[in-house]
């Protein structure tokens, strides 16, 4: 008489998805951020200039994740 098998193969589990990381939110994922220019002496903006965003260092993704 033959032997049954008791154990069974565990499941393969498939590959995780690859995740895509998440925007900085201060810069949007652009890496740069409005910086205002101040001039004069009573300090009055005059305009904006680009700058680099000091959260994600210019990569555009969130230090997080």
């Amino acid at each position: 008489m033959a032997t049954k098998r008791t154990t069974t193969k565990p499941p393969k589990n498939p590959a995780p998805a690859p995740v895509e990381p998440a925007s900085c939110q201060p810069c949007g994922g652009t890496g740069n951020v409005a910086i205002t220019v101040r001039v004069g002496r009573k300090r009055r903006p005059v305009g904006q200039q680009d700058g680099l965003c000091l959260n994600c260092l210019g990569e555009g993704t969130a230090p997080d994740a």
